[in-house]
């Protein structure tokens, strides 16, 4: 069970004393304990509690099997059908897909949780260990020794008197889950057992006297935060003057709010209350509890148990020892605890894992994110200037001659210098078209990341920055290339501009393959050629009749000649009407295939880059959920 301190988070078990040495540093007399623990007739204990027990009880302590007793263990330690064994796997997944992802900081707590539960794991499953933890003066040493039947736990007015947790184990095999918790051998004792049902339901019970939480002693504060972090359950002792201690509260109860369920908290000294006292004060301590998020197990409910007693005079007591057997009993403390355990990392890993919304890259975004790099690519320019070669093709092959003379000869006056120009984007237009390529990135990212935790939100950008080193290179790289391609977009010298950002810096082409024509065109220009062939006819008819080589008649050789002249323009006309649809449907096929070559490229360097980290986040949200899954149900 985790506790807040001012120092830190609670310490792991190999900062506690070692086994075998006293807290202040110094060897305890381990060899004479080990002997006296192989002398036949002798118990576990150091023989404090059996000299004691000799001059008050006349009855023979039973004898028992050694402390690091290993004999085969009937019960699993997770039950079958429980829910804290996927959880463990689930989360052991979850810490292995996130440390890419995630700061170390971040996973400290869940990996806390993973060791502990595997250490707890390989230790015995017959034994509850249950820490009683209280302030200064509140007479859990006295309840402990009660309980315990002995006067183990030295108690008086002395602060503080408990400087070391001490041990009081009801049966054997304890020794591992002692060693865990850093309790030396020397702090280790054995109850006084009547024999009784009482003490029959207590067989499993390894119940530990912590030091102080309030002590002075930094030391003492350390040892109870470092054994709270790693036992099954804990009594909480309160008195009449401190139940409502702002320490106890901050720093234990309402952070350990999740642990309810192992959780027990008895108001001690109910003999210094008169009358209906107890029961005001045992009511405002249900009210603060409360105040702290902690269920109370009242009415079957799950959660903490609320009681009061006297340990001086034993009332009460005996309630408490009940509860304490059938908690025994039980045999799923530990598993309970660590469930809470869960509980506790989930909780705190749950920023870093639930998103606020619905993230992701849906169709619309996708859709803008081509819309913008085909702006930037300049494909709706690239489609014009498709459909103005098309249509221009269309005039050269169906045009008269006169026509095709004159714009021929206005070509030659335009200034060669202009295929230079036309060659290449003014920086201008090459800046604008780059920032257009960062921009459509940044606001793809940001759709992506819409509601997505910090880190992964971090992560699905850096995807996106670094998919688009070298987007615009490779943008400028296919557009020469759908220039260059036969029956792709080439742009001759005189074309218009695509217009400012227009282009990404290069230029579309210049001569590379021609649209293809349609079928009609040879007979279009087989009818130009009539039209033509009927002006030169007329001319020459009528040149003949001028000079007296043919005979005179003048309206027939008109006739012919005004067919060719009107004819010509006509079928020119018919041929551009009849080019306009063609042309457009071939501007927009120029522009499509542009565009999905854009779209193909901004895809696989910048959307299936971010799609992967997002299907990453998905993974380790499930396995997230899977860990929450049975938080409340499945203990």
């Amino acid at each position: 069970m985790t506790a807040v301190t001012d120092e830190g988070p609670g310490r792991g078990q190999g900062e506690g004393p070692e086994p075998g040495r006293s807290p202040d540093g110094g060897s305890a007399p381990r060899e004479g304990l080990e002997k006296d623990r192989d002398r036949p007739g002798r118990g576990w204990d150091d023989g404090l509690i059996a000299r004691r027990a000799a001059g008050t009880v006349p009855q023979e302590a039973p004898e028992a099997a050694p402390d690091d007793d290993v004999r085969p263990q009937v019960e699993a330690y997770v039950p079958a059908g429980s829910p804290l064994s996927p959880r463990l796997d689930a989360l052991r997944e979850l810490v292995g897909l996130s440390r890419a992802r995630l700061d170390r900081t971040d996973l400290a707590e869940a990996g806390r949780v993973l060791d502990e539960a595997a250490a707890r794991q390989r230790l015995s499953s017959r034994h509850t260990v249950v820490a009683i933890a209280g302030a200064s003066g509140s007479g859990k040493s006295t309840l402990f020794n009660s309980l315990a039947g002995a006067q183990i736990s030295e108690a008086g007015l002395r602060r503080p008197t408990t400087s070391a947790p001490i041990a009081c184990s009801w049966t054997d095999g304890a020794a591992g889950l002692l060693d865990r918790l850093a309790i030396p051998g020397r702090l280790r004792r054995r109850p006084q057992q009547s024999g009784t049902r009482a003490d029959e339901a207590l067989q499993g019970l390894v119940l530990v006297d912590l030091p102080d939480h309030d002590s002075a002693a930094a030391g003492h504060r350390e040892q109870v935060d470092r054994v709270l972090a790693l036992v099954d359950a804990v009594v909480w002792v309160v008195d009449p003057e401190k139940y409502a201690d702002a320490a106890l509260h901050e720093r234990y109860l309402r952070p350990l709010a999740g642990h309810a369920e192992v959780t027990f908290v008895v108001l001690n000294q109910i003999d210094r209350l008169p009358g209906e006292a107890a029961d005001q004060v045992l009511d405002d301590l249900r009210r603060l509890l409360d105040e702290d998020g902690m269920a109370l197990g009242e009415h079957g409910e799950p959660g903490a148990t609320v009681l009061s007693l006297s340990a001086l005079t034993g009332d009460g007591v005996g309630e408490l020892r009940e509860l304490l057997g059938r908690f025994v009993q039980e045999r799923t403390a530990a598993t309970r605890r660590l469930s809470a355990d869960v509980d506790a990392a989930a909780a705190r890993l749950r920023p870093v894992y639930v998103a606020e919304g619905r993230p992701g890259l849906g169709e619309r975004a996708r859709e803008e994110f081509t819309d913008r790099l085909a702006a930037a690519v300049g494909a709706a320019a690239a489609g014009e200037a498709a459909e103005r070669e098309w249509r221009r093709n269309a005039g050269r092959a169906c045009g008269t001659p006169w026509l095709r003379l004159w714009r021929w000869y206005e070509s030659t006056r335009q200034p060669r210098t202009l295929d230079r120009t036309a060659l290449t984007a003014p920086p201008e237009e090459q800046l604008t078209a780059r920032q257009r390529v960062e921009q459509a990135v940044r606001t793809v990212a940001d759709d992506a990341v819409d509601g997505l935790p910090g880190p992964w939100a971090q992560a699905v950008r850096e995807a996106a920055v670094h998919g688009a080193q070298g987007l615009p290179e490779a943008l400028d790289e296919l557009a020469e290339r759908a220039g260059a391609a036969p029956g792709r977009v080439a742009a001759t010298a005189g074309d218009e501009p695509a217009g400012p950002g227009g282009r990404t810096g290069v230029h579309t082409g210049r001569g590379g393959g021609k649209p293809p024509r349609p079928a009609w065109w040879p007979a279009a220009v087989l009818a130009q050629v009539a039209m033509t062939m009927l002006q030169i006819l007329g001319g020459l008819w009528l040149i003949g009749q001028i000079i007296g080589v043919l005979e005179p008649g003048l309206l027939t050789p008109a006739l012919v000649m005004l067919a060719g002249i009107i004819g010509g323009p006509l079928v020119e006309w018919s041929c551009a009407a009849a080019a306009r649809g063609p042309a457009r449907r071939y501007g927009q096929e120029a522009e499509r295939r542009l565009r999905e070559a854009a779209a193909a490229c901004g895809r696989a360097r910048v959307l299936d880059p971010v799609a992967a980290e997002l299907v990453r986040y998905r993974e380790v949200r499930e396995r997230y959920v899977a860990v929450t899954e049975f938080s409340t149900t499945g203990r």
